[in-house]
């Protein structure tokens, strides 16, 4: 799959896709995923692998699809924030300045008067 074929997703399609044959989607969903973790660097594809196969047993045992989505979106904080996650990784790299140079000024702040509260108050 080349870059052109990963950025032309058809989200309509792929939508009609599985609202009429549940089964067909679920192929062709096997299938592109499966080129695509072949259309990467050789040395990338184990990983790959790994992750998707987590990716999959996590959607199994999900009792809804909405569970499933949730509970992979915890996946990914995990990996952005959790224990030897990208985050820290970079952090202890240094590329990531937790310090603050400057300190920080507290804002002043300003009372909002919303349309709610003056109908309220000239009535």
């Amino acid at each position: 799959m080349d870059r052109n074929q990963r950025n032309a997703f058809d989200f309509e399609r792929w939508r009609r896709l599985a609202e009429e044959d549940p089964a067909a989607f679920e192929s062709a969903r096997t299938q592109a995923v499966t080129a695509l973790i072949e259309s990467a660097r050789p040395e990338s594809q184990r990983r790959l692998q790994g992750l998707q196969w987590r990716i999959d047993r996590l959607r199994e045992r999900a009792p809804n699809p909405m569970a499933a989505c949730l509970r992979l979106s915890g996946l990914m904080w995990d990996s952005l924030l959790g224990k030897n996650g990208l985050f820290e990784t970079l952090r202890r790299l240094g590329q990531i300045d937790t310090r603050r140079d400057t300190p920080v000024t507290p804002a002043t702040i300003v009372p909002f008067k919303g349309r709610l509260r003056d109908s309220k108050s000239s009535a």
